[in-house]
């Protein structure tokens, strides 16, 4: 139904364009309610909840509320503050080529980018052994195995991957099952295994490999998935991802109600349809979950969900837990010595560290993604656990010493529960996943998970608000109709 909706054209001549981007304080959702109904209920302030209320504001609706859990906004994109006024991200972080949907939004609220540092040396750890690689910013993948990986995605479609001739077989197998029939190198397999953990949480055993090849295929090779150079961590933005959702916002101003959790969502087979707070009831004409499908299903709906709708819930991986830390120093220093920061492992505590420092080096960063099962429960050991791998791969004891270090865990995140989205085998082909989308009476489902189209990064969460927003009109234009 979306896409018979020409965004552009449609939001270009609403009357509410020019209001949104100037009026931080307006209270959009309290608007006008007829009956004490809302027209729009959105549940979630990550970035496809907010950017469904703007796309909402900007048509001129201002009769909407977007309800969050959390204190804060941004969903699983967060902004840690660190002295001398910079920031590191401990969420999604990430811009980079063919992501328009996100780029499109940062330019409208004039939130500038820039690139990630990758120059120089990287580090490749397995077991005792060190490797010292100068990849600046690109992945070392064997030239055979990634030609074949990209063929199969090229060979599939855009959209709904699942319905591809041959997709059964691909999705019966993991990726780690394709790299033990191609007798892959232990080298090959490491940089796939640190592929599989970083970009989806769990080793390429637990991976679909029709899942892998779908996320090649909406980036458009495999190299543009992986690498910081021209690919999907080429760039970060100044003042960090979170921002996008901040200023989104503040934009909306008491339109979004902050320590709002939902419990029920009743009637949603009706006309109107009652969501269910911790703060109380509200009324709506249509509801958007801008959720993930394991938070939905602690949602209690009544009338039940369709059966798809609630084994797919079921189904849909709930915890791949990922840690992320970042060890803060007066410089970066390990530019001097020629290394970027970068140390891939295949085992111990850090998956994978990068250099994370603010544009200006008013600070040394360096972040690095963890194994939760590998990190100490005590924060001091955890901190040393982190950079004596630091240290001992850079080979540099200043590395010991941080001036400040943060970890944050997602997987102990009430409201999130995971941040990535691996889907085993089986799942993608099981006949569930058009319950991802498909609307259910007044619910419209969003969220990154949702997207064709860069599913899981946040270019995906806000294109499926978008989405989510037309589908919203379209309906209370036909309500009105009726």
């Amino acid at each position: 139904m979306a896409a018979s909706v020409d965004r552009r054209s449609f939001l270009r001549s609403a009357v509410a364009a020019a209001a949104l981007a100037g009026a931080p304080s307006r209270a959009w959702a309290s608007g006008p309610q007829r009956d004490g109904v809302l027209d729009v209920i959105v549940i979630g302030a990550g970035l496809a909840g907010l950017t469904t209320a703007r796309d909402l504001a900007r048509a001129g609706n201002d009769s909407f509320a977007v309800l969050e859990a959390r204190e804060r906004v941004g969903g699983r994109t967060l902004n840690h503050a660190l002295r001398n006024g910079a920031w590191s991200e401990v969420g999604g972080q990430w811009i980079g080529p063919g992501q328009t949907a996100v780029a499109d939004l940062a330019r409208e609220l004039e939130i500038e980018t820039f690139e990630s540092e990758y120059r120089g040396r990287s580090v490749y750890r397995y077991g005792e052994g060190r490797v010292t690689v100068r990849t600046d910013g690109e992945v070392a993948n064997e030239p055979q195995l990634t030609a074949e990986l990209e063929a199969l995605a090229r060979a599939l479609p855009a959209e709904q991957a699942w319905n591809a001739d041959g997709a059964a077989a691909l999705d019966r197998i993991s990726l780690a099952d394709w790299l033990d029939a191609r007798d892959a190198r232990p080298l090959d397999r490491l940089t796939f295994q640190i592929a599989s953990i970083l970009e989806m949480g769990v080793s390429p055993s637990r991976l679909s490999l029709l899942h892998f090849l779908t996320m090649i295929r909406c980036a458009g090779s495999l190299a543009r998935l992986e690498a910081q150079k021209d690919g999907a961590q080429e760039r970060r933005f100044h003042g960090g991802s979170q921002l996008l959702s901040i200023r989104m916002a503040e934009a909306l101003g008491e339109g979004v109600r902050l320590g709002h959790v939902v419990r029920a969502i009743r009637g949603w087979d009706r006309e109107v349809v009652e969501v269910v707070t911790t703060r109380g009831a509200l009324r709506a004409h249509s509801v958007v979950m801008a959720l993930s499908p394991p938070l939905c299903e602690r949602i209690a709906f009544s009338p039940a969900l369709p059966a798809a709708r609630r084994e797919l819930q079921r189904r849909w991986p709930a915890h791949a837990p990922q840690m992320k830390a970042a060890a803060i120093y007066p410089s970066a220093f390990w530019f001097d010595a020629g290394f970027n920061g970068q140390v891939f492992a295949v085992d111990g505590p850090v998956i994978w560290s990068y250099d994370n420092s603010p544009p200006d080096h008013r600070l040394g960063v360096i972040n690095a993604f963890l194994r939760a099962g590998e990190m100490p429960s005590d924060p001091a050991l955890a901190e040393r656990a982190v950079t004596r791998v630091l240290a001992d791969s850079l080979r540099d004891d200043r590395l010991l010493t941080p001036l400040e270090f943060h970890v944050q865990d997602w997987g102990r995140e009430e409201f999130t529960l995971s941040c990535v989205s691996p889907l085993p085998p089986g799942l993608l082909t099981s006949g569930l996943m058009p319950a991802l989308t498909d609307g259910v009476g007044a619910l419209i489902w969003a969220g990154s998970e949702t997207a064709d189209v860069w599913r899981g990064f946040m270019d995906g969460a806000v294109r499926s608000g978008h989405r989510a927003a037309l589908l919203a009109l379209q309906s209370l234009r036909s309500q009105r109709r009726a």
